[in-house]
């Protein structure tokens, strides 16, 4: 009974998919967990609060009160409650909602309030869920750290055929299970992030840097706290909310201040993760005083930065893993490989500066990893969620991992 005490919220919504979500209750029940259903209301005209309450043994919800007996069904409450929420199946006008903050009904009102991961199985027709709209409102959820239970293939109950079918309810529960299985798997490992841009002054008040936002070393932090990991920042200067709790940081600006930080952990850490997009030059001199503006030309002289995954891969030690990150414009796949041998890389990460929707600033991303012993695997465009979930299994993957 792999969800032995597990709390779930199972949230249904209007959708002819909502029969399947029986079949998921009663999986969960008989793999040890507690379910509490809420349904839309637009998900009763397709299946029964009756059926759902004798199979989860709960009454189901899906008022914000009670109205033969009074009582409120408090949210917040159950927001609080679970340790993990599942919408499924997840109509398109429900994921509207959820996509833009919309709160009319204790489903959205729960989602809302919940501190809790939450899983996302959309259901509807192949050209709804093709339709700009519903990508886009897709895409905002996942970018909100929402896992995305991807429509599955198949015969629609339109009679056409293709994507759209909500995920199967052993599928389900499958990830379900991995997700409460890999929590721990990180447990005793000190993790050290390289993360965000470097700052390179010319001056007292300007410098030189690039678009790095720290997004996607943030997500992966995350995913290294998350599965138990004690994980140790150097961030370079970054416009995003990061609990101080949950890591040791190091603030930086410059490439040599990071390099100086990242230097000082790297001894005692067993994995090392180079995503900062640290300025490969600075200038040879800073000003004392700020540049007057002068002539129509000024010219810079620019002196290379260390470079910080090189120099300590010279010292990385046995057992000890290192990935490090590639953002290229042409021969990419060559350029990110010859990266793996040149500085001692266990895994490098991919990104195309000319994928649209990936890379700096944004939600989303599309990489693909290469590991020193031969593999590859591209994840597609996902949340930058999803990819530092991805390098974590591919860390597991290494034949270094102990």
């Amino acid at each position: 009974m792999n969800l032995q005490g597990k709390r779930i919220l199972l949230g249904v919504t209007g959708s002819i998919a909502a029969y399947k979500s029986a079949h998921l209750t009663r999986l969960l029940i008989k793999s040890g967990a507690e379910v509490q259903i809420i349904m839309s209301t637009s998900a009763l005209d397709f299946i029964t609060p009756l059926t759902l309450a004798t199979l989860s043994k709960r009454a189901v919800l899906s008022e914000f009160s009670d109205k033969n007996s009074g009582e409120w069904n408090n949210h917040v409450e159950l927001g609080l409650w679970a340790d993990i929420f599942i919408i499924a199946p997840l109509s398109a006008n429900t994921l509207a909602k959820l996509a833009n903050g919309i709160c009319d009904n204790l489903l959205s009102a729960t989602y809302l309030s919940a501190r809790c991961p939450v899983m996302l199985a959309p259901a509807m027709d192949l050209d709804m869920y093709q339709h700009l709209s519903v990508r886009e409102n897709l895409r905002k959820v996942q970018s909100f750290g929402n896992i995305l239970l991807d429509a599955e293939s198949g015969e629609l109950a339109s009679g056409l055929s293709g994507q759209g079918r909500m995920m199967e309810p052993e599928h389900i529960l499958a990830r379900v299970e991995k997700f409460f299985n890999q929590k721990s798997d990180f447990r005793g490992k000190k993790v050290l992030i390289t993360m965000g841009p470097t700052q390179e002054a010319i001056d007292p008040v300007r410098f030189i840097s690039n678009h790095s936002s720290g997004k996607m070393g943030l997500a992966i932090a995350k995913a290294f706290k998350g599965r138990g990991a004690e994980v140790f920042l150097v961030l370079g200067p970054v416009f995003l909310q990061i609990n101080p709790g949950d890591f040791s940081i190091t603030a930086v600006k410059s490439a040599d201040e990071m390099y100086e930080a990242a230097n000082k952990l790297h001894p005692k850490m067993d994995i090392c993760v180079f995503s900062a997009a640290v300025a490969d030059y600075a200038p040879a001199q800073i000003a004392p005083e700020k540049i007057k503006k002068q002539d129509s030309e000024m010219s810079i002289l620019l002196k290379k930065n260390v470079d910080i995954a090189f120099e300590l891969g010279k010292s990385k030690r046995p057992g000890q893993i290192h990935v490090g990150f590639a953002l290229e414009t042409e021969r990419e796949e060559l350029h990110a490989k010859a990266k793996l041998d040149k500085k001692n890389f266990d895994l490098i990460v991919l990104n195309s500066a000319r994928e649209e929707g990936a890379g700096f600033q944004h939600d989303t991303n599309r990489v693909k990893i290469f590991s020193r012993d031969g593999r590859m695997i591209d994840s597609g465009l996902v949340s930058k969620t999803e990819v530092g979930e991805l390098i974590l299994d591919e860390v597991k993957k290494t034949p270094v991992w102990i």
